[in-house]
């Protein structure tokens, strides 16, 4: 009887009406924020169910291992044409899943008309649409060819790329060079001024970081991802630490290239002009770390986030090649450029989250609060953000850690089951294009990946060991 006599403390699962309704008659409430595995659907209930099993568990252990144990090494810079495996003369490389001219978005098409006169394939933006739409020119996902490229991720055949290798395994990975920021290619912006600074990385940039690789060396780029980290980067859209040790790697070398004096101060200026200089260095370095763990099957640890600003498409590694998994591109919320609104802004878009998918950006905003500033939000969301994020992977990542968390290593191996049986979909932190051709950044935010992917990636996994 002392139950009806004392004052009631109530736990709610489910629905927050019921603790609207307790809190009325003046009980404390705590409400759990719960959902249904798989918010109750059978067929993924199902598939959930079929993939409990050793094997699966034996499998994602090896992926994570892989992914942990890579150690990937900045070893050169080259032209697309020579180095990147497919790359052909009228080849345009995208980011995200496949994707036609016709049904690409306002940003990706201007980078892909820019691009086509930067290759001199075009005299002008209305030749270069025709061009793209007639059929002449090979579209294809960065990410089929080795390669990774943020925001529309557009690459083409005289672009200098970074070469990494991985160590471990001894496979190569691909990104092109930083533009720095705003109105850039890979923002969609493709007037004269972005011919001409893609003509200067292709005449002057490029060729001296190849040079200067070849005089220095190799650069272990997972031991510089770990200490920008402890710096307070959290590397996809923060980077000022790691282009700072990155430029700090590089400059010795730098100064003993060919390369005349003026030249050298024109390189240290454009580095100096932005912080993103090595955003794409460690897009690359999650790109050779991830797919050491693909193609092992049984895995249901993802290999692939990337957007095309149409559709988000996932790889999972049990599900061997190209197999794609999408759903609807998502918006971005939060913090706009002066001068633009919300409607402004194309849908989330690029091959960076390859960033999260290793598990730092998103998944890493603990190490970094200042992003907020960037991106909108709170310091205890970004925290919270970070510790979501390890109830959907599947181990830490003992050599890239966080500091304000005990040193933990970041979250790695996204896990499929995890993602639909919690339904915490991965964060990713990103900078927002305008939806339409010839403008550029306007904004950065918080998105998520759409849950049809998932859904679609664990039936087909769930299928494969039937």
């Amino acid at each position: 009887m002392n139950l009806f006599e004392s004052d009631l403390e109530v736990v709610n699962v489910g629905l927050t009406m019921f603790e609207e309704d307790i809190a009325a008659q003046g009980a404390k409430v705590t409400t759990l924020d719960w959902t249904p595995p798989g918010g109750g659907r059978p067929e993924i209930l199902a598939a959930l169910d079929a993939l409990e099993r050793p094997e699966v568990e034996a499998a994602n252990a090896l992926a994570v291992e892989r992914i942990v144990n890579s150690r990937p090494m900045l070893v050169g810079y080259g032209k697309a044409i020579d180095v990147v495996p497919g790359m052909t003369p009228t080849t345009i490389l995208h980011a995200g899943p496949p994707i036609t001219w016709e049904r690409m978005n306002g940003a990706m098409k201007g980078a892909i008309t820019g691009a086509l006169v930067f290759e001199r394939l075009a005299a002008d933006l209305d030749e270069a649409a025709r061009l793209a739409a007639s059929g002449e020119i090979t579209f294809s996902p960065c990410h089929e060819h080795d390669c990774v490229g943020s925001m529309a991720g557009v690459t083409s055949a005289s672009m200098y790329m970074h070469v990494v290798r991985n160590e471990t395994y001894g496979n190569t990975a691909y990104t092109n060079l930083s533009e720095q920021m705003a109105k850039i290619l890979r923002m969609g912006a493709n007037d004269e001024s972005v011919i001409e600074r893609l003509d200067w990385m292709r005449d002057v940039l490029g060729p001296m970081l190849k040079e200067a690789m070849e005089i220095g060396g190799p650069i272990d780029l997972r031991l510089l991802l770990s200490q920008a980290l402890h710096m307070g980067d959290e590397c996809h859209n923060r980077n000022n630490a790691g282009t700072l040790l990155l430029m700090q790697a590089l400059a010795p070398s730098l100064l003993q290239t060919s390369f005349s004096t003026e030249q050298k101060k024109e390189v240290f200026d454009f580095i100096a002009s932005s912080d993103y200089f090595s955003g794409p260095t460690w897009m690359a370095t999650a790109k050779a770390a991830l797919d050491a763990a693909h193609g092992i099957e049984g895995s249901t640890i993802v290999t692939t986030m990337a957007r095309n600003g149409v559709e988000f498409g996932i790889r999972v590694s049990g599900l061997a090649g190209n197999q794609w998994f999408t759903g609807p591109a998502q918006k971005v919320v939060g913090p706009m450029f002066a001068g633009y609104k919300p409607e402004d802004s194309g849908l989330d878009i690029g091959d960076s989250a390859i960033t999260e998918t290793y598990g730092f950006g998103g998944f890493a905003m603990a190490t970094a609060p200042a992003i907020v500033a960037l991106v909108g939000g709170t310091v205890a969301e970004a925290v919270g953000f970070t510790r979501d994020m390890g109830e959907i992977t599947t181990t830490h990542n003992p050599n890239v850690t966080i500091p304000s968390l005990g040193f933990q290593g970041i979250p790695t191996g996204i896990d499929v089951r995890k993602v639909l049986a919690t339904g915490i979909l991965p964060v990713i932190n990103t900078a927002i294009a305008h939806k339409e051709a010839g403008i550029g950044m306007i904004g950065a935010g918080i998105t998520h990946p759409p849950v049809e992917a998932f859904d679609k990636a664990i039936t087909a996994l769930a299928g494969e060991l039937s």
